[in-house]
This record gives C-alpha cells, sequence and structure tokens, in this order.
C-alpha cells in the first residue's frame, strides 16, 4: 500500500495496483502466473513485493494452463495475469479450456481506455475483452472503478469455485489500476470471502432412489471422472468402493483416486465393463464424447445411469438419467455408504469374476507388449521403461499429452496416488504440458516427469526457459517419433508430408540452452538411467527419447473422428482405421 509516513493517517493513499494485490492475498491467493506488459507490469511488481510469488511466463496460453492446473490441484481459482489485447486474446484458450474441464482458474487483463475502446477510436490494443471473453468464461466482470476493485475480485473467487467450477475473466482497464483513493477507506473495500464453496447436500429422497436401483442390478459399475479427483473426498469415495465391491473405471485423470493395482478396478477390461454394465453409477464424470455418450454400441442400449454431479443442468445431457443426485460429491457419496451399510449393497459375485478374468487375459497381453525390445525404439518399450521408473518414485506428478503418447501412456502408466496425472481432459487440447507441469511443481513442490508426444512438445516447448529460469523439478521426456502422429508419411511433392516433422531433431539441446540438462536415448536402458538421475537431480531437465518414425498410427485411437479422404495413400488409410 502506499503511504507517506509524514502525512497524517487521513492523507494516505492507496491505488488501483495495490488493492488487487491486497483483495488477492485476503482470499488466500499466493501465487499468480502471467506474461507482465502494458498496463500490468506494475502489478506485477507489487505483487511480488507483496510475498505473492509470481512466475513470468513465454505465452500467455501456458500461463493460463498453469493457473488451470493450479485451480484443480488445490480447489483454489488459480490466477493467471495478461496485458491487454493480444495477450488478452492469447490467455483466452486456456480460460476455456478450464471452464469446460471445471477447473476454477481467474484471468485478469488489463485492458484499454474504455471511452475510446466503446467509440472504436482506435486506441492502444483497442479491443472490448469483456465482451470477447463471455462465450468462452463461466463468468466475465469489468471493474470501472478503484472503489469496486476489493468487490470484483470477490465475485470472480467465489464464482470459479461455487457449484460447478470453471474459468472467470475479470477485466480491469488500466486507468482504474492507476486510480487513488483513501487507504483508510479503501480496506473496507477489500474481504475475504467466507465458504466460498458451500457444501451442497444430496435430497434424501434422491439418495433412496439411486439405492433401490443399485441394490436390484446384476452387473454394477462406478466410473469416477476428474471431478471425483478434483472434489479431494478421496476417503469417502474409497470407503463407498470398498464396501459395496463394486468394480470402478477410472476415467485418465482420475486414476488414482484408488490406485490402479485395487482389485476392483476394471480400467483393464474397459471395454467389457462398458459393454455389459446394466448400472452405471457417474461420480464426477459426463456422458460426453469420452464415454460415448453413453450410447450403444459402446454401452449396453439397456443401460440405466446413476449420476452425481453438483450442477443438476448436467443430467439427461445425453441419457435419460434414472437416479439424478444432484450435490457435491463428498456429500453425496458419504450419504450412498450410509445407505449403503443399512441394505446392505454388494456387487454380485459372478460380475466380478467376469471382469477379473477378462482383466487378468489383457494384462497377459500388456506384459507381452512391454516385454518386446525394438530397436529403434517404439511405444511400448519406451514407455515401459517410462513406468518402471515411475513405480520406483510415487511421489512423482505426471503430465502427458500427444496422439499416440497420450493413449499409450494413459494404459501404461498406473497411478496409486490421487490427483497425480493431469493431461488433456475433456477437450483433448495440445499445448497444455508445459504449464500443467509448472503449475504442479510450484504448486506442491514434487517432482514432475511430462510425457511428451514430440508434436504435443512444440505447442508449449519455449517454455523450457521458464522452468529453468524458476530451477523447477520438471523432467520432460519427449517421444520423437518425427512427426504428428508418425513421421513416415511419404510426401506428394518436394515438401515434407503434412505430418512429417524432424524425427532427428535434439530436444534436448533446448534444456542445455537455457541452463537445464539435456539427455538424448535410443534404448530403454538408457531411457531408465536418465530418467532415474533427471529425478534424483531435481532440476530441470529434457530426455529426447529417439522412436521408431513408423512407431504410432494417426489421430492415436480417434482413428474414428479423423474423417480420410479417398484419395488419401493406401498407407495412410491403414494407419488411421
Amino acid at each position: 500500500m502506499t503511504t507517506d509516513s509524514a502525512s497524517p493517517e487521513s492523507t494516505r493513499s492507496t491505488d488501483g495496483f495495490h488493492l488487487v494485490v491486497d483483495a488477492l492475498r485476503a482470499n488466500g491467493v499466493d501465487t499468480v502466473y502471467g506474461i507482465v506488459g502494458i498496463p500490468i507490469t506494475d502489478l506485477a511488481r507489487v505483487a511480488q513485493a507483496s510475498g505473492i510469488r509470481y512466475i513470468g511466463f513465454r505465452q500467455e496460453t501456458s500461463a493460463g494452463n498453469a493457473a488451470a492446473a493450479a485451480g484443480f490441484l488445490t480447489r483454489r481459482p488459480g490466477v493467471c495475469l495478461t496485458t491487454s489485447g493480444p495477450g488478452f486474446l492469447n490467455g483466452l484458450p486456456a480460460l476455456a479450456n478450464a471452464t469446460t474441464n471445471c477447473f476454477p482458474m481467474i484471468q485478469i487483463s488489463g485492458s484499454s481506455n474504455r471511452a475510446l475502446v466503446d467509440l472504436q477510436r482506435g486506441d492502444y490494443q483497442d479491443l472490448d475483452q469483456l465482451s470477447a471473453a463471455k462465450p468462452f468464461a463461466k463468468a466475465a466482470y469489468r471493474i470501472a472503478r478503484v472503489e469496486e476493485i476489493g468487490r470484483g475480485i470477490a465475485r470472480a473467487v467465489r464464482t470459479a469455485v461455487s457449484g460447478r467450477p470453471g474459468g472467470v475473466y475479470l477485466d480491469i482497464p488500466g486507468e482504474v489500476l492507476g486510480q487513488t483513493m483513501d487507504a483508510a477507506a479503501a480496506a473496507h473495500t477489500v474481504w475475504r470471502v467466507v465458504d466460498p464453496a458451500p457444501r451442497q447436500l444430496p435430497a434424501p429422497d434422491a439418495v433412496e432412489r439411486a439405492l433401490d436401483l443399485l441394490a436390484r442390478v446384476r452387473r454394477p459399475l462406478i466410473v469416477l471422472g476428474k471431478g471425483a479427483a478434483y472434489a479431494q473426498a478421496d476417503e469417502a469415495i474409497r470407503n463407498f468402493v470398498e464396501d459395496t465391491g463394486i468394480p470402478f473405471l477410472p476415467m485418465s485423470m482420475a486414476k488414482g483416486l484408488l490406485p490402479d493395482s485395487h482389485p476392483q478396478s476394471a480400467a483393464a477390461a474397459r471395454s467389457l465393463a462398458i459393454s455389459r454394465a446394466d448400472t452405471v453409477l457417474l461420480v464426477g464424470a459426463r456422458l460426453n464424447w469420452l464415454l460415448g455418450h453413453g450410447a450403444a454400441p459402446q454401452w449396453s442400449a439397456d443401460a440405466a445411469f446413476i449420476q452425481v454431479d453438483i450442477a443438476a443442468s448436467e443430467f439427461d445431457s445425453n441419457q435419460p438419467i434414472a437416479a439424478p443426485l444432484a450435490g457435491d460429491i463428498g456429500s453425496v457419496v458419504s450419504a450412498l455408504r450410509d445407505g449403503a451399510l443399512a441394505r446392505p449393497i454388494t456387487a454380485p459375485a459372478q460380475w466380478v469374476e467376469e471382469l477379473a478374468e477378462r482383466k487378468s487375459r489383457n494384462e497377459a497381453k500388456m506384459r507381452e507388449l512391454l516385454s518386446e525390445n525394438p530397436h529403434p525404439m517404439r511405444f511400448y518399450n519406451a514407455l515401459g521403461a517410462i513406468r518402471s521408473v515411475l513405480q520406483d518414485n510415487p511421489d512423482v506428478y505426471v503430465v502427458n499429452e500427444g496422439a499416440n503418447a497420450l493413449d499409450l501412456a494413459r494404459n501404461v502408466i498406473d497411478m496409486q496416488t490421487p490427483r497425480r496425472r493431469l493431461d488433456t481432459g475433456t477437450w483433448g487440447v495440445m499445448g497444455i504440458g508445459m504449464g500443467y507441469a509448472i503449475a504442479a511443481a510450484v504448486e506442491t513442490g514434487k517432482p514432475v516427469v511430462a510425457i511428451e508426444g514430440d508434436s504435443a512438445f512444440g505447442f508449449s516447448g519455449m517454455e523450457v526457459e521458464t522452468i529453468c529460469r524458476y530451477q523447477l523439478p520438471v523432467t520432460v521426456v519427449i517421444l520423437n517419433n518425427g512427426g504428428v502422429y508418425r513421421g513416415d508419411e511419404a510426401p506428394a511433392g518436394s515438401d515434407p508430408a503434412p505430418t512429417v516433422l524432424n524425427a532427428r531433431a535434439r530436444h534436448e539441446l533446448i534444456a542445455e540452452a537455457f541452463g537445464g540438462k539435456g539427455y538424448h536415448v535410443t534404448t530403454p536402458d538408457e531411457l531408465r538411467s536418465a530418467l532415474t538421475a533427471a529425478i534424483a537431480a531435481g532440476s530441470p531437465s529434457i530426455i529426447d527419447c529417439e522412436l521408431d518414425p513408423s512407431a504410432g498410427v494417426e489421430s492415436g485411437h480417434l482413428a474414428r473422428l479423423n474423417p480420410t479422404s479417398a484419395a488419401a495413400p493406401a498407407a495412410k488409410l491403414s494407419a488411421g482405421a
């Protein structure tokens, strides 16, 4: 706060920069991610001087992704700070992605003079940012005068975390940041939000309806989504799953909520579990494209769905919900468990045995794939090496993106602890890797391993400089097959084919350029050794893992979503089938 010690109390003043920081600190914000520039450079300086940690990025989308990941990990809104105009626009993809994934974050952007912008007089970075942000955020607000800063921050915090969490845009014109007011009066405009995400208890009759349905089914299944991981209701979920004996299927960011090695996990029998289940309890999971919209032929045509969601508007979005349970996950699952113990509810032994037999077969096939050792390396033997190192380092956070790198790592890399896996989420968006990795390291202090496809890494690779500048314990493993999907597509002319990148790129040199450690590996043994050393060192590193350019398939597991032209080469059609 700006004061003049020689002046009487009544003449002390403060400004918008200090009030924003005071309001953030009052609401527990201890880290801000962003990029400085007009008109928010001094805001970052004031934040840092106040004790808030400022992490400066190289591109706003990555800063926004970091804020979103921080929100997921902490259940408090991560804060991203951007400049006006293009800086604001660069932050929007992350804001939209956070809203889609239900991660609480706040994007605070400076903006230009309202009087000039509204009459389109051509001000510096002239843009109606509030209107542009509204379609991509849970809510968007503008602070029009310095007296409203505390209220604006409070609104943004509560909106981001209450109900279904999401991204909030907060527009602060540069002239508001520069406005001053009496310091004593200003102190009364700032407050801490009380209970920003209050519990929402389920209706007793809704709980009874769900329990009645579970009590009479033959093939029940619990699907745990990333909302279940976000809720941090780990004990309640574990108790309900284990007390009922119902098999569970974790979505990718819910892996580790119960250990992947848990005997009730149906992950290794996913297709069978989905196609045969007659009643499905969705906990923090939505029947979107990731679950085939709940429809046949992926699901049984007569499957009944029970859904736990804090937003009642989500029910019936794709399929009829036989037993909707509106409320926060911790409260709903605790109520279900209490009711299940009184009945009791148990999974039929025949169903459990059917899944166990399929799991055993599929796990045997996975062991065969992981035991193969082709040279050059391919995805499975590279991921097998990574898997063995991560099993010895259970504290590591795993960030994962790519096509084949994502699809195969999700199946190969087991998770034993909640919220240790962050990936591309609902939209399957590329470019989250470095932002998520930075947030995981900053928010937890734990080592992070980012498993990246070489194409996916390119979206945010310059943030390696950020990782090195802050000396974060992040190791980036790049599964380099030299292409988008694969690097061996034959060109139609003199230029490289559309999917081809540089198969001999030495990504590890990027780390060395900024003071980190680089490794180039060509065998699983070299990969194991390098990853073990990198995690132990606890400092920035890149491992370039040279794969066979023919490794991988087009669009990973999503080839059905990538229409192929009748004129495409036969090899391309085969790869995408």
